[in-house]
């Protein structure tokens, strides 16, 4: 194999800062949810366009009418992914919803247990059970300040149950298309789904000052296109468990942000249910490799 120009664990790390940043670019934003998560989708696809309609086309041949149908059910679901995360913001932590929006691995062991018939072996159960006391601590500790933070903890886990379906929608379809081409596609799907939420909410398009449009576009370039790239990327060189495991580190690196940028401190059940989650996945990585290859590889 060739030898890569930088050391792979370079691009890892400024991947999970990009990642991280989500959280931060949202909770600066002032419009609503649906109307951030539209124009991060839209602004994605527009960057990405140049370049798909130079050279990847051709692949559209290769779906068919179900794939079709799997692909546009994976946007929907990647679209009110997005809704449920951003709204959370709205009322929680960025260290307490990026933390449990982080239990995806588990959302993915129980979608493919449903699904295709995984077994569930006594370190799963286990892992799982780590995984979900410590995100139980962290939503006992935000009832504590107000019912709002435990209300935005609980919109965080919708959020990450509807990223697992829309992987699973996803999976089949992606096997047979280009990175830019399924994820092209998908932002797509949920470009669309987001427009009509908007409308059917009654938000605006805008007009939005300036500074709105900075944070709209700072979210499709870096999280979205940077982020994940450059994961893409590590992947030649890396274990997917390393990646699994550098992603696990985006809400320390959330938290971290949102203290220096927004003011948010970390209270001690915050750290300790964070901690805890973070142990659970790990414990969890450690047995189901197959499963994590199957998030982060198709995760767009």
């Amino acid at each position: 194999m060739e030898k890569p120009a930088i050391h792979p664990y370079i691009p890892i790390i400024i991947g999970v800062l990009s990642v991280a940043l989500s959280a931060i670019f949202v909770k600066l934003t002032t419009a609503d949810s649906g109307v951030t998560a539209f124009y991060r989708m839209l602004f994605s696809i527009l960057i990405m366009s140049p370049l798909f309609f130079w050279k990847y086309t051709h692949e559209i041949k290769k779906l068919s009418k179900r794939d079709w149908f799997f692909t546009a059910v994976a946007g929907i679901f990647l679209a009110f992914h997005f809704i449920l995360w951003f709204e959370s913001l709205n009322y929680t932590s960025v260290a307490s919803s990026t933390v449990l929006v982080t239990m995806q691995p588990l959302f993915a062991f129980a979608g493919t247990y449903f699904f295709f018939k995984e077994k569930i072996s006594l370190k799963a159960l286990v892992s799982g059970a780590i995984a979900i006391s410590g995100s139980v601590l962290i939503g006992y500790g935000d009832f504590k300040v107000s019912g709002a933070a435990l209300f935005g903890d609980l919109l965080a886990l919708i959020a990450c149950a509807f990223i697992t379906i829309y992987l699973l929608f996803g999976q089949d379809v992606r096997k047979r298309l280009s990175l830019v081409t399924y994820t092209f596609i998908v932002y797509s799907a949920s470009t669309i789904t987001l427009f009509f939420y908007i409308i059917a909410k009654g938000e605006s398009f805008g007009p939005y000052p300036a500074s709105e449009w900075m944070w709209f576009l700072l979210l499709a370039i870096i999280p979205n296109l940077l982020g994940h790239t450059l994961f893409n990327w590590a992947l030649k060189w890396v274990s997917t468990n390393v990646i699994s495991i550098a992603i696990l580190f985006e809400p320390v690196g959330a938290a971290i942000l949102a203290y220096f940028i927004l003011g948010e401190f970390l209270s001690l059940s915050q750290i300790a249910g964070g901690t805890i989650v973070i142990l659970g996945i790990l414990f969890f990585i450690a047995d189901y490799g197959k499963i994590k290859s199957f998030v982060f590889k198709n995760r767009a």
